[in-house]
């Protein structure tokens, strides 16, 4: 196995890494909108949010030397289903290969964001 890291993407706000790579398999950690510049959520309703959490699995996948086309797999969280519709624009935008994805709805994700993106990748 081997650790994925990046200054590019947010530090883990826990006991976790980024990512691992295993067995040609990328798995990252679920990504929430924190800017890694200034470690704050950013400012914004959903599409603000979920264009963050897009770049930082982006940055995540770079550091691996893969890109969003490497994507099998993601699983989605979104605080409101209600902002179902509006995550599904940014997101399409990023997952243009259209991988196999879960979407769900949970009650509260970490320092309040409003979404969270978990990606795995196969070379």
């Amino acid at each position: 196995m081997k650790k994925i890291e990046t200054a590019k993407a947010p530090a883990a706000i826990g006991p976790y890494s980024q990512a691992y790579e295993a067995n040609g398999f990328v798995f990252t950690s679920g990504q929430i909108p924190i800017d890694p510049a200034t470690g704050n959520i950013v400012e914004g309703a959903i599409a603000e949010q979920a264009e963050q959490s897009c770049k930082n699995v982006g940055a995540i996948l770079e550091a691996a030397g893969l890109g969003f086309e490497n994507v099998i797999k993601t699983t989605c969280f979104l605080a409101d289903m209600g902002d179902f519709a509006a995550f599904n624009e940014v997101y399409a935008k990023y997952f243009v290969s259209a991988p196999g994805r879960s979407c769900v709805a949970v009650k509260d994700l970490p320092k309040g964001a409003l979404c969270e993106i978990e990606a795995i990748a196969a070379r």
